[in-house]
């Protein structure tokens, strides 16, 4: 049965209790924007309440929270009418007037996650906390669901379950596609989209690419060096003195924490052990080093340039590719000063796991360098959104 008209609930309430009419009106207003009350769910309200209510509102937050709850309760959603007036919303209003926004922020997001209808992270997607239209539709659909099934007592295979089979399988009001198909366009589109004309140009090719994901390649190198870790032997301290090994054991140590010193030899730990034993783990997070996301973004810019020149696997040489790289960010309104530093480390982990070489002064990926570079931009795109503090 749907929900009643909102106008003719504030109709209704200006009768019986006028007092409370005009706090109603503008918290039904926030709440809704405009739209159906049969639309609204449990993180909605939750939402507003404990978030928009606080920052955005001016007012007495308990009155109009109390307010709301009588026209949501005239409307018989009383569930909802018992959150406006319930323990957990006054103590957040509370914590907001005494501690301030922080401290109301950081009590807000417990009491959201305890509620159980906060869609959580899964293998297949990370939220963002800035979202686009598709993603935004994704979580606030999959939270329904889970409030659903709560409501219910309908068994499920818990939240991260039931959000992994929400966001993948096909949607009839999708036409049949899913909502991860959908959210992963968009964050692509953004991504494409980008900053500066150079940068946009470059990366178009790449948005039906990295639809798909990229398939895992051995990684030789890399592999046998974690294996020669996990023997009994271990690695000898003193590495042969080329700088491709020197490279990969600084990569395998401290990039990855996949081995560690042990007197005169190097012993892989748990986190290797974990990363030889699935060859999906250990190519996803390799390839994730190209394009590090706690690298300066300056860095990151830089380095996706790269790979977008490189990933054809045409030969190019060293300046051009600094060249055109200085281009391309200089476009996004960065200042190119050590472009060439920047690159040269990039390099080094390429030539290190075996993806690249580096014939006098030219650069080539190799075919599974080409892979790589894929996997790096593809994962760097669809990277969840945050705000900078987060």
């Amino acid at each position: 049965m749907p929900a009643p008209d909102v106008a003719a609930l504030l109709l209704e309430l200006e009768r019986s209790e006028p007092e409370v009419a005009d706090e109603a009106r503008t918290a039904v207003e926030w709440l809704t924007g405009g739209e159906p009350l049969e639309t609204v769910t449990q993180l909605d309200v939750c939402e507003f309440l404990w978030y928009t209510l606080p920052i955005k509102v001016d007012g007495s937050w308990e009155r109009i929270a109390d307010a709301l709850g009588r026209l949501l309760r005239l409307g018989g959603l009383d569930r909802y009418a018992a959150l406006c007036v319930s323990s957990t919303t006054h103590e957040i209003l509370r914590t907001y007037e005494r501690e301030g926004e922080e401290a109301g922020t950081a009590a807000y997001q417990r009491a959201l996650e305890a509620t159980g209808v906060l869609p959580p992270d899964v293998p297949e997607l990370q939220w963002s906390t800035i979202m686009g239209p598709e993603e935004l539709g994704a979580h606030v659909a999959c939270s329904a669901a889970l409030e659903l099934a709560m409501l219910t007592g309908a068994e499920f295979d818990g939240q991260v379950g039931l959000t992994r089979r929400w966001l993948t399988e096909a949607r009839p009001e999708l036409g049949g596609d899913s909502w991860l198909h959908r959210v992963q366009g968009e964050r692509l589109n953004r991504w494409v989209l980008g900053r500066g004309p150079a940068r946009r140009e470059l990366a178009q090719p790449f948005e039906v690419r990295l639809h798909a994901p990229v398939p895992a390649e051995p990684l030789p190198a890399l592999q046998g060096l974690l294996a020669l870790a996990a023997s009994e032997e271990g690695v000898p301290l003193r590495l042969p003195p080329s700088p491709e090994a020197v490279a990969l054991r600084e990569l395998a140590e401290h990039s990855l924490g996949a081995i560690r010193g042990f007197g005169t030899r190097l012993v892989i730990t748990a986190e290797g052990r974990k990363l030889l034993g699935s060859p999906d783990l250990l190519w996803e997070t390799a390839t994730g080093l190209l394009l590090a996301p706690g690298d300066h973004e300056l860095s990151v810019s830089a380095g996706e340039a790269a790979l977008l020149l490189l990933a054809s696997g045409d030969p190019m040489p060293w300046p051009t590719l600094c060249a055109r790289v200085s281009e391309v960010i200089g476009g996004e309104g960065w200042r190119p000063d050590d472009v060439a530093g920047t690159l040269a480390t990039l390099l080094r982990q390429i030539t290190a796991l075996g993806l690249g070489v580096d014939l006098e002064g030219t650069i080539r990926l190799t075919p599974v360098g080409q892979s790589a570079a894929l996997a790096a931009l593809r994962a760097h795109a669809l990277r969840p959104r945050k705000y900078v503090s987060v």
